[in-house]
């Protein structure tokens, strides 16, 4: 979420408190301004601030992109947490559900098992524990555990080449 200063003539209600919303997670500064990663019950808030009067006269910026709609949720969240309303759970987009939680991890498994010089049967073992990849060779070639590990293995790369961009957009 982008913050700006508010253009003059608009009643600014509520500054941002930096103290009401805890330590940051990560707080980074740059050429674009500073970066505040916030965490609640409801997940994690990513706030960058233009500069030092965005803080005191507050306005969400929402660029009109195909996640304009995912920015204004997010944004909506933002000013019920600032307002001490309550704010509930991040959208829908941004959360995962436990099957996606444990598939994430298998593939981050499976690329660390894959990264550090293992292979299918190696997966399948340490990441599947499947006994099927003790089998002879002729037996793990139709194995439905060394076809599920060279699925885990091309899919962890994906994801940690590119793929995990997708988990930022919410799809």
């Amino acid at each position: 979420m982008i913050l700006e200063p508010a253009p003059p003539g608009f009643e600014i209600v509520h500054s941002i408190d930096r103290d009401a919303f805890g330590l940051p997670l990560v707080e980074r500064t740059d050429a674009d301004g500073r970066e505040l990663v916030i965490a609640d019950g409801s997940g994690e808030l990513h706030v960058r601030l233009r500069d030092e009067q965005a803080a005191r006269r507050p306005a969400v910026l929402v660029p009109l992109d195909s996640m304009g709609e995912l920015r204004a949720d997010v944004a909506l969240h933002f000013v019920r947490r600032l307002t001490s309303q309550r704010a509930g759970l991040l959208p829908a987009a941004l959360r995962l559900t436990s099957f996606q939680k444990r598939r994430l991890i298998q593939l981050l498994h499976a690329f660390d098992v894959h990264d550090l010089g293992g292979g299918p049967r190696d997966v399948a073992a340490k990441v599947l524990a499947s006994d099927h990849a003790q089998r002879r060779s002729v037996e793990w070639k139709d194995s439905h555990a060394r076809r599920k590990a060279n699925r885990l293995i091309h899919d962890s790369i994906a994801l940690v080449e590119h793929g995990y961009l997708k988990l930022l957009r919410g799809l």
